[in-house]
């Protein structure tokens, strides 16, 4: 029996492109006892449901919720073995536009994951995290840098016998808002491609890859850790060439609290952090609480930072546009 058979498990913001596809592969690789769709968009969940109906998948639920409501998280987090936190409000010049409602999901949200799952006894909790953390230069970023904090430091409570961690990633590819779906429309609209600036890179990651992530965090965290993934990175001018080949661009210059490179692991992190073969983990700072979760991992040097502008992996034009074509996108 695999981890998540006969298992109740729980994805905040669960009708989100994350949240589809981590429905989708645990309904194909395991059998959980009960799948928990938990959001606040009525019309979403109704729609999804008609792809993964309850009449087919006997397990699934649609929870009707917001993570700022502590009241509704103790209804729904009841009976509860594993939490997903995925909810989370992303989108950068609305975050810096509504800087409260930001603080409001992404922070106060989840001190109440935090804080339920404690009450209620649920053995894991998982969340989401970003690049956008680290070293931020806009709320979005900040409040996922606070809500990393809280997740690590509540492994410290006393007499709580839950277990959370966080896993870290880069631009997930195709996710709603993002930039590949954009290009695309501006490509068939006939449109320049808006260019912020020729030099800016990212990490890229597929939502299969950042599934796999997540269910492998559960299967060996012990407690605080941070689980960041080895993928590559590639150039924008290179993205707008792979979607729309030949189509004029113009450098519209970056955007307010947008970054030219991101960065997944700090040099100050280093010195917590072991590499484990196809990702790393950054381990809790040892004065924060008395952690004692072992990886068969190579400590990384001193000083070492994770960027994608100096990252050693990177996706040539052709291999991008495999990619894309392997996750449905129409491109040459």
């Amino acid at each position: 029996m695999g981890m998540f058979d006969n298992k109740t498990i729980l994805i905040t913001g669960g009708t989100g492109s994350f949240g589809k596809k981590c429905v989708e592969m645990l309904l194909k690789g395991h059998a959980p006892k009960r799948l928990i769709v938990f959001s606040r968009d009525e019309l979403k969940q109704f729609e999804m449901a008609q792809q993964f109906s309850p009449d087919v998948h006997p397990c699934m639920r649609y929870f009707i919720g917001d993570v700022r409501d502590k009241e509704r998280l103790y209804r729904a987090l009841r009976g509860v073995d594993y939490v997903i936190h995925a909810a989370a409000l992303k989108q950068v010049p609305a975050a810096e536009y509504n800087p409260t409602e930001c603080i409001r999901t992404n922070v106060t949200g989840a001190e109440n994951i935090v804080n339920v799952a404690a009450d209620l006894g649920v053995k894991k909790v998982v969340a989401l995290s970003t690049d956008k953390a680290v070293n931020p230069v806009n709320l979005y970023g900040a409040t996922k840098l606070c809500s990393d904090k809280l997740f690590v430091a509540a492994n410290a409570f006393t007499g709580c016998d839950t277990v959370y961690s966080v896993v870290r990633y880069g631009n997930v590819m195709g996710s709603r808002g993002s930039v590949i779906p954009f290009f695309i429309d501006k490509r068939d609209a006939g449109e320049t491609i808006p260019v912020t600036d020729p030099r800016m890179t990212r990490f890229w990651i597929t939502l299969e890859e950042g599934v796999n992530l997540v269910l492998r965090a559960f299967e060996i965290s012990t407690g605080g850790e941070i689980f960041v993934p080895k993928i590559p990175s590639m150039n924008i001018m290179d993205l707008a060439q792979a979607i729309a080949p030949g189509v004029e661009t113009r450098v519209v210059g970056i955007r307010p609290g947008e970054k030219l490179h991101e960065v997944m692991i700090t040099a100050e992190d280093s010195r917590n952090t072991v590499d484990i073969g196809d990702y790393y983990v950054i381990k809790p700072d040892m004065a924060l609480f008395s952690y004692h979760g072992a990886f068969a991992g190579t400590p990384v040097a001193e000083g070492f930072a994770y960027s994608s502008d100096a990252n050693s992996q990177w996706l040539s034009v052709e291999q991008l546009r495999a990619t894309l074509k392997a996750q449905g996108f129409d491109v040459p």
